[in-house]
């Protein structure tokens, strides 16, 4: 098997990893990088618990290899609390009761801080379509929605 070395910068800092071709990006943050906020859930890109931010756009990490996104700027769960606080959208997850079990918000926050990053005034159709690859097996998404639109306000 064919080993690679990259390097990314994932949450402000410079990572160089050692890899097999084949490997996930998914499996290098979590298993090499210890970054257990991206979660497996499928593996098969239908429910968006392994979304990081790649340039800052939502990707799909139990899709893209880690060989794909050499050079390239990474940006976990972990990356977004700053300070010892937390970021306005985890925030405002947490106040609006919106994170449940908590096992797909790191996807769900990382798809919102994208959408919100682009769109500063974002209107309901707006989040649900930006949120759409995320699914949640513990509510019926209003409570979601209603922390983004908070988020939204409180970024202002």
């Amino acid at each position: 098997m064919k080993k690679r070395k990259i390097t990314l910068k994932v949450n402000g800092q410079i990572r160089s990893v050692t890899v097999d071709a084949h490997r996930f990006l998914l499996d290098v943050l979590r298993k090499d990088l210890g970054l257990t906020g991206v979660k497996y859930g499928c593996g098969r890109g239908e429910c968006g618990a392994c979304t990081v931010l790649l340039n800052g756009q939502p990707i799909l990490s139990c899709l893209t290899l880690a060989i794909q996104v050499d050079r390239q700027e990474i940006t976990t769960v972990e990356g977004l609390a700053h300070e010892g606080g937390l970021h306005p959208i985890q925030q405002a997850f947490v106040d609006n009761g919106a994170i449940q079990c908590g096992f797909c918000i790191p996807g769900m926050v990382l798809s919102a801080k994208a959408l919100l990053d682009s769109n500063p005034n974002p209107t309901m159709e707006d989040v649900k379509l930006a949120l759409s690859g995320n699914l949640c097996r513990c509510t019926g998404y209003v409570k979601i929605i209603d922390a983004v639109l908070e988020a939204a306000r409180r970024l202002k």
